[in-house]
């Protein structure tokens, strides 16, 4: 695991890649991407979630699972569809609700990523 948000966001691309180059990697990558991409578009036009907060979703399920990688992709992904701190840090506090203590030793993660952005935007 990646110890600061910055060397994350640096080496995942790579690890992604490494993953990909593993016997049956590229199979994994060819099946999820389409699931993740399908689910994870905007459904306000039917009626259904926007992409922010599909965005928060997988965010303090990703805090509540305690998945450093999900925690850093999706709050990248939270802000680029428009969330704010704010809401990040409440998704997170969702989780610790429903969670506890265990999953409460992972919101410094989210605040590592959300320090990470201040200032700059989210990678394009």
């Amino acid at each position: 695991m990646q110890s600061t948000a910055s060397e994350f966001y640096r080496t995942w691309p790579a690890t992604m890649n490494a993953m990909k180059a593993a016997p049956g990697g590229a199979e994994i990558g060819k099946s999820f991407g389409p699931f993740f991409q399908a689910l994870m578009k905007d459904s306000t036009p039917e009626g259904g979630l926007s992409v922010k907060h599909k965005e928060l979703i997988a965010l303090g399920i990703g805090v509540a699972s305690r998945c450093e990688p999900c925690i850093y992709a999706h709050v990248e992904k939270c802000l680029k569809a428009g969330a704010n701190p704010r809401e990040v840090m409440d998704a997170a506090g969702v989780a610790v609700m429903m969670g506890g203590g265990p999953v409460y030793t992972y919101t410094p993660v989210v605040a590592a990523a959300l320090k990470h952005f201040e200032g700059q935007p989210p990678h394009a």
